[in-house]
C-alpha cells in the first residue's frame, strides 16, 4: 500500500505489509502531517520576517518581533502536540496489531496454533 500526502509529497509505503492500518487512521496521520507542514511553512515565514526585522534595526519592527517569537514558540508547542498524538495513536495502532498477530487460531484440522509472529526491525 503506498499514499502521497498532499503538500508534501512524501511516500510512506509498507503499512499495508507489515501492519494492518484502517483508512480511517491512514487518514488521520495524513490529515495531521500536513497540518504540521502547514505550521512549520509558517513558521519559516515567521523567522524569515523576524531576521528582517533584527536587520532592520528599527525601534517598531524590533518590538513586532516579540509577538512573532510568541507565535512562533506557539506554533512549536502546536508541533510538538501534533507529534506526541501521532505516535500515542501509531503506538496504539501497532499495540493492537500485535495483539491480533498473537491470538490463537484453529488450523484446519482443528488444533490450535499458537504461533506468534515476529517482526524485525
Amino acid at each position: 500500500m503506498e499514499s502521497r500526502m498532499e503538500g508534501g509529497g512524501e511516500v510512506f509505503s509498507g503499512f499495508g505489509e507489515r501492519y494492518q492500518m484502517d483508512g480511517k487512521l491512514l487518514q488521520n496521520f495524513q490529515k495531521s502531517f500536513v497540518q504540521v507542514q502547514d505550521i512549520l511553512d509558517q513558521n519559516r515565514l515567521l523567522i524569515n520576517e523576524i531576521n528582517q526585522n533584527h536587520v532592520s534595526k528599527q525601534a517598531d519592527r524590533l518590538g513586532r518581533n516579540v509577538d512573532l517569537i510568541r507565535e512562533l514558540n506557539n506554533n512549536i508547542r502546536t508541533v510538538a502536540s501534533l507529534y506526541g498524538d501521532l505516535s500515542h495513536s501509531f503506538a496504539r495502532s501497532i499495540d493492537a496489531s500485535s495483539e491480533g498477530e498473537s491470538t490463537g487460531t484453529l488450523k484446519s484440522d482443528g488444533k490450535a496454533n499458537n504461533q506468534k509472529r515476529y517482526r524485525s526491525g
